[in-house]
């Protein structure tokens, strides 16, 4: 069973996407001081909190919004 994933980072790391559209996960972590591989983990929790991220062929992320 994996760790719950931590809310501030989750919406931190949105938060980011939201200000930098067409980033790419590895950006993400550089510039939050994370691990690339938290920043991936995390993309599929964002999901499950509502946050709803989509990816372009390129591998940029950008927020396509949010589930009520």
């Amino acid at each position: 069973m994996g760790r719950k994933p931590d809310s501030n980072r989750l919406q931190e790391i949105a938060r980011y996407v939201e200000r930098h559209p067409h980033c790419k996960p590895i950006e993400i972590a550089r510039q939050l001081d994370l691990h690339p591989s938290t920043v991936t983990r995390s993309l599929p929790a964002l999901e499950e909190a509502g946050i709803l991220l989509s990816e372009d062929s390129r591998g940029r992320l950008f927020l396509f919004g949010k589930r009520r």
